[in-house]
């Protein structure tokens, strides 16, 4: 599975939690991968009618004198069940395909899902996992 479906997944099976803050149009995940490295840095932002755009989270992977390792959010967003996907995607994402056309900004755009789509990415979630009966309430 490609890295841009993972992190699409995560947020479909997170969707409730921003709506709890905002009433969005549709999300994206972006981020920035140096070749040859693994990614450090996503942030994921909710984007509403008229193209207003907030930003949800940070996830960053190494700690710096800027930032603090881990996932940050922002304007009023907080889901510890987005924190933990996200980081279940990034510190395994050596698990992931990339495009082998890929550029080092990748862009992820998400349209609300259906709850076929939220079942679906509860099932591969746990699949990707490689355990069936792991956290039932987790990936639920």
């Amino acid at each position: 599975m490609e890295l841009d479906k993972a992190f699409k997944l995560a947020v479909d099976l997170r969707w409730e939690d921003l709506m709890k803050v905002t009433q969005p149009c549709s999300a994206r995940v972006e981020y920035q991968r140096e070749p040859g490295t693994s990614l450090d840095y996503l942030s994921v932002w909710s984007v509403r009618a008229g193209g207003y755009q907030d930003p949800v989270c940070d996830r960053w992977t190494r700690t710096s004198s800027a930032h603090p390792r881990g996932v940050g959010f922002r304007n009023k967003h907080d889901s510890d069940r987005l924190a933990q996907t996200l980081d279940f995607v990034m510190k395994n994402q050596g698990q992931f395909t990339h495009r082998t056309d890929a550029c080092r900004h990748g862009l992820v755009l998400i349209d609300p899902p259906t709850e076929d789509e939220r079942a679906e990415a509860a099932t591969l979630m746990r699949e990707i996992h490689g355990a069936p009966n792991f956290g039932e309430v987790w990936w639920s």
